[in-house]
């Protein structure tokens, strides 16, 4: 009966998704986990965007997150980005279907509304993003720049790996500018994906 809760159900009803209340106990056999709020809901697989999509936004910010093992840091990045305005994540080759429910809860939310486009040619992805004006930036030390002093106000491709393997070469080899976090000691540590995000 809380306003949460009710705000869904209008949301559902308006969309015309017919809304079923059960008790309890029978939600729990349900959900996956006993922290589910009371509400669950069943949905087809998840259909991914297109590029061209992103370039409908005025100033296209798009990212790139590879490498990434642990869906819950993948999702706090997704959460990080559409707080961000990010016009859409470039996936590459791992196929996150299987955590859909952790990481839709993870990102709060965040991962059904930023646009997620799963590119089978991230090499000709890139190509495509930079002929329609995006600077690439990469997060890697080598021959780096300070994260202060590149130009976000043009359209750009933000691209941050894993700690421990970090992004493709593949990736790196269309990088504009590659960018590093300073740090306030000589930590030589990668920060999590997520927490770079974040930073940047």
């Amino acid at each position: 009966k809380d306003r949460d809760t009710a705000f869904i159900i209008r949301k559902a009803e308006e969309k015309g998704i017919s809304v079923k209340r059960m008790p309890r106990s029978e939600i729990d056999l349900l959900a996956s986990g006993k922290t589910h709020g009371g509400v669950l809901c069943t949905a087809s697989e998840r259909i991914y965007d297109k590029l061209e999509d992103c370039f409908q936004d005025k100033n296209p910010f798009l990212a790139i997150l590879e490498g990434i093992e642990d869906p819950f840091n993948f999702a706090y990045a997704l959460r990080t980005l559409y707080a961000a305005g990010c016009s859409g994540v470039l996936l590459n080759g791992r196929n996150w279907t299987q955590q859909d429910n952790l990481i839709a809860k993870s990102s709060a939310g965040a991962s059904e509304y930023i646009r997620l486009i799963d590119c089978e040619n991230m090499e000709k992805t890139l190509l495509d993003c930079k002929q329609k004006g995006c600077q690439v930036y990469c997060a890697m030390r080598k021959d780096a720049v300070e994260m202060y002093d590149v130009d976000y106000t043009g359209p750009f491709v933000l691209a941050i790996g894993g700690e421990k393997r970090g992004l493709s070469k593949l990736v790196l080899n269309q990088s504009n500018q590659n960018i590093m976090i300073p740090y306030a000691n000589d930590f030589k540590n990668a920060l999590n994906a997520s927490s770079a995000v974040a930073a940047v």
